[in-house]
């Protein structure tokens, strides 16, 4: 009767295995075209401060509120989604126009949003940000 039990456990830690295996594969998916949060991108108008702290033909990580914003001319501003399309991770830098993604090395064009190095596909999404006052107001509505 041991050697019954004894095999049983040893399909059961199997499957077991086999389980955590699965689930650590499908947090890593290239197929994911959003991430793991619900919204990357705001549900709300979020004030992020002054205009001019985005540098002209630069760009500027908000990290906090997940956003990313680019000024290509004097007045001009383009808002992405900070949240990496390939596994949900949040940029942590821009350097040279490029957000980088820390947990698989993934970069963005952060002036385009598009994915120019992987393993993500997907680009950023883009949110809509205005001036309102000399401060930057992005989200839904702006």
């Amino acid at each position: 009767m041991s050697g019954s039990s004894t095999a049983r456990r040893t399909v059961l830690k199997g499957a077991a295995l086999a389980g955590a295996a699965g689930l650590g594969a499908a947090a890593c998916s290239t197929d994911s075209k959003v991430g793991h949060a619900e919204n990357p991108t705001p549900t709300a108008p979020v004030e992020l401060g002054a205009a001019d702290a985005v540098p002209v033909g630069g760009a500027r990580l908000y990290r906090e509120q997940r956003l990313v914003v680019s000024c290509p001319a004097k007045g001009s501003y383009k808002a992405f989604s900070a949240q990496c399309t390939h596994a949900g991770c949040v940029l942590d830098k821009v350097e040279e126009n490029e957000g980088n993604c820390p947990c698989h090395g993934s970069r963005f064009d952060v002036t385009t949003g598009q994915a120019v190095k992987g393993p993500a596909t997907a680009p950023l999404p883009e949110v809509p940000v205005r001036v309102e006052g000399g401060r930057l107001v992005a989200g839904p509505d702006a």
